[in-house]
């Protein structure tokens, strides 16, 4: 039964393709965690305690957690994996291996004026897409690009809101609980892209993000 017929507030555990965390009813596809950034009141009191955000799988083998026990990591949770890129997470290196070697592979293909090669620790990429997410503030950082150089999966702001590239030409407006019917984009127009910039070429060198329906 919904929290909300319950009377019972969700709590502030999704993540919206600005990075902020939102209270809803609505279900994610996938779970992550910045680490501990709740209290003993289940409330969130920071925007994150470490620099590898990441994104995991709802379900990994036996375990089972309480969402927002005291004193451990903060339960996170995400539409679909396109949202969770916009925010600024990276694959779990242990429940998604897989996803994980990809990611990486690709980051390091995507942006090779970095120098990194496969041996490069990956809390050398977390620092750079730490540093491209948010400012010392904690506030969004975004950069600007022609709308049509953008890849599919990748998001950017208009008028307020987050849009995705959904298919080629096609963009589509994000809502907690999915997208709304996509529209054709303009060509021409600069836009301000909220997925973090080496991630943008991580998915223009071949990494597809999982996007909901």
């Amino acid at each position: 039964m919904p929290n909300s017929i319950l009377g019972i507030h969700p709590l502030q555990n999704r993540v919206d393709p600005f990075g902020q965390l939102i209270s809803t009813t609505a279900r994610g596809a996938w779970m992550g965690n910045r680490g501990l950034i709740h209290n003993a009141a289940q409330q969130i009191v920071r925007p994150f305690k470490l620099k590898a955000w990441i994104t995991c799988q709802i379900r990994f083998g036996d375990r089972h957690r309480v969402v927002m026990s005291p004193n451990r990591y903060t339960e996170l949770f995400f539409l679909d994996e396109a949202t969770a890129f916009s925010a600024g997470h990276r694959p779990c290196a242990e429940c998604r291996r897989q996803d994980y070697n990809r990611f990486k592979m690709a980051w390091i293909n995507g942006n090779p004026g970095f120098g990194f090669d496969p041996k490069t620790p990956v809390t050398k990429i977390d620092e750079i897409i730490h540093r491209e997410r948010i400012d010392d503030r904690g506030k969004k950082l975004t950069h600007i690009e022609r709308l049509e150089t953008l890849p599919i999966g990748c998001f950017f702001e208009y008028n307020a809101r987050p849009f995705v590239v959904k298919q080629p030409n096609l963009i589509a407006a994000w809502t907690a609980f999915g997208y709304e019917a996509p529209i054709r984009m303009a060509s021409g127009i600069a836009v301000q892209v909220l997925t973090p910039s080496s991630l943008v070429n991580m998915v223009r060198a071949g990494y597809t993000p999982q996007m909901a329906n």
